[in-house]
């Protein structure tokens, strides 16, 4: 059996730094964002979050997102590695009036939250029939 004194301890990139500004350990959550003529639709990574465990919340132009992670309850003492930091996650975004949002939605599968920001009608693209003689 291996001596864990003899292991290093791998210290995380600084692109996964936790914040420390809000009262506890906060880290930011990488996200893609695509946009297609009726909505745009943002992907969060968020591991080891349960639906539940998401706060959600649009107020004065910002979506604000607060993501909980349930701390593990296994002894950590035998680790031999240990990356894994304990953390809850948190970002906001300031959304365009072109949102609509009165129907935003969102669902969080398998560690990944999808919210979908549908745009107001008079922001999509319409094709205009002309007429001829």
């Amino acid at each position: 059996m291996a001596e864990t004194s003899t292991l290093a301890t791998k210290q995380p990139g600084t692109e996964a730094e936790p914040e420390a500004t809000r009262g506890g350990v906060y880290f930011t959550p990488r996200v893609d964002i695509y946009e297609t003529e009726n909505e745009l639709t943002l992907y969060a990574d968020v591991p080891g979050v349960r639906a539940e465990n998401v706060e959600l919340q649009f107020e004065r132009g910002e979506l604000i997102l607060h993501a909980r992670v349930n701390k593990p309850t296994e002894d950590r003492k035998q680790y031999l590695l240990n990356e894994y930091l304990e953390g809850d996650f948190y970002r906001v975004f300031r959304v365009h009036e072109s949102i609509d949002a009165s129907r935003i939605e969102a669902e969080c599968k398998h560690g990944v939250l999808i919210v979908h920001l549908p745009k107001v009608e008079a922001v999509k693209p319409r094709q205009v029939k002309v007429r001829g003689e």
